[in-house]
């Protein structure tokens, strides 16, 4: 007999609803009513994504994601750790297309 046990993970980082894709692409973050910033995003799922920046931001603030060739994603800060910053979107995203651009 197989026993099983499912439990959460101490690292709320870790219990991710989706599998990322590592990346690295150019993009623009802006906290709504500010111009933004450049940023470089390390990896993206249809839920969120993780990158680094030289902007300053706040758990909770809402921002704009903006990648080259989409129109803009709107997501919640959720975590900050130097120069990195993990955001969950407000309405899950297509990544096609996003596999094709992080290859070439």
């Amino acid at each position: 007999m197989i026993r099983a046990r499912i439990g959460e993970t101490a690292d709320p980082v870790e219990r991710r609803r989706a599998s990322r894709l590592p990346v690295e692409l150019d993009a623009r973050v802006r906290e709504l009513g500010t111009e933004g910033v450049e940023a470089r995003v390390l990896n993206i799922s249809e839920t969120g994504f993780m990158a680094e920046s030289d902007g300053h931001f706040e758990v909770g603030a809402r921002i704009w994601l903006m990648l080259p060739g989409r129109g803009r994603c709107n997501a919640v800060v959720k975590w900050i750790a130097g120069d990195k910053l993990g955001a969950e979107f407000a309405d899950a995203i297509s990544l096609e297309g996003l596999r094709t651009a992080a290859s070439a």
